[in-house]
């Protein structure tokens, strides 16, 4: 494995061809000798633009999660976690997968006045929102933003349900609106904890919190009465499957709830990007690594398929649901089923659609 801190996640930065957009060429031999004569390139900055949708919820019917409504504030994620499934969503914006969607990042500032409107509207049918679910709503430039508790501040003054997933501390940020609405039963946190090996965590996930920072969120949360789970997701078999155990181990030492699991996903351009990262970080397990993956995925680096996406398949994805199901048994937890989340207590909100003009 490699040694130092990696400042990014992906090791290239190619742009996507999947939807037929003009491809971009460097024009110029002297580029061949741009090193000598400018010197070494920077580091990579992050930038931030905006984006101005009509709408901010995004609804959808799949048979593999829990909700059937989201909003992400946010597009691109700095965390620069390798496998995230997301990655492909930058090629919408002619950005590449690879470094674009860890540097150049777009946030949705209208995202509250949207959100008032939305709710306001006659027909709306309350039901549970799922923040996190594409990109981390709590990356570092919520910070500055601050648009996710906005967000937060919308829902508690009506008093709608909300599913936060995160593998940020920054959540903290938010306990004194979060508990609130936690003693009504209309939140739950659920917090991603993928290795507890500081040396494999910072690979895998660049910019994202030290773990054990993670699991003292967790213990903050739910001491405070918000009901957090944890979720290591992904399991990456021979980089982080060894770690099952301890991390249902910590996970209950840290009060949470329950403990699920997702196995790695490759969808699209992520695939060659983790090959590469692998070749590049762990060239010694690469093969070993990809095979097991293919094992989980019908002989394929992905399966999009409902209902075996999020499980995997065949006799690696059994074992590893075994090793889970001993190890919550050992610790008296459940499975990271999510508490029911009320619905009656919903409220519109009064006047929100005058905000918009």
């Amino acid at each position: 494995m490699g040694t130092g801190r990696p400042q990014r996640g992906a090791t290239s930065n190619a742009v996507s061809g999947r939807f037929n957009l003009p491809q971009r060429e460097w024009d110029g031999d002297w580029l061949d000798a741009r090193s000598q004569i400018d010197g070494p390139p920077s580091a990579v900055r992050t930038s931030v633009e905006l984006l101005r949708p009509k709408t901010i919820i995004s609804y959808n019917k799949s048979p593999d999660v829990p909700f059937d409504r989201s909003i992400n504030p946010m597009v691109g994620c700095e965390h620069g976690c390798i496998y995230c499934f997301a990655r492909p969503s930058h090629a919408y914006h002619d950005l590449s997968p690879g470094l674009d969607f860890e540097t150049r990042l777009f946030v949705k500032p209208d995202a509250p006045v949207l959100l008032r409107a939305e709710l306001a509207k006659p027909g709306y049918r309350c039901a549970p929102i799922a923040m996190g679910t594409n990109t981390d709503p709590y990356q570092p430039i919520e910070s500055k933003w601050r648009i996710v508790r906005q967000i937060i501040e919308v829902l508690s003054s009506c008093d709608h349900p909300l599913m936060i997933t995160t593998k940020s501390d920054r959540v903290v940020r938010d306990l004194d609106l979060l508990a609130p609405m936690a003693a009504k039963g209309l939140v739950a946190v659920a917090i991603s904890v993928t290795s507890l090996e500081p040396k494999i965590a910072m690979t895998v996930e660049p910019r994202a919190p030290h773990p054990q920072r993670r699991l003292k969120a967790v213990r903050q949360l739910n001491e405070a009465g918000v009901p957090t789970y944890v979720n290591m997701a992904p399991v990456i078999p021979a980089i982080t499957d060894h770690e099952v155990e301890a991390i249902v181990a910590e996970a209950a030492n840290a009060g949470a709830r329950g403990v699920s699991f997702i196995p790695v996903r490759l969808p699209w351009e992520v695939a060659p990007l983790f090959r590469a990262w692998l070749d590049a970080h762990f060239p010694d397990r690469a093969a070993k690594v990809m095979a097991a993956i293919q094992s989980l995925r019908g002989g394929k680096d992905n399966d999009p398929g409902f209902f075996t996406r999020m499980r995997g398949q065949g006799p690696w994805a059994d074992l590893l649901r075994t090793r889970f199901q001993i190890a919550r048994r050992r610790h008296g937890l459940h499975g990271g089923e999510r508490v029911a989340l009320r619905t009656d207590l919903f409220r519109p909100p009064p006047g929100a659609q005058g905000e918009l003009f």
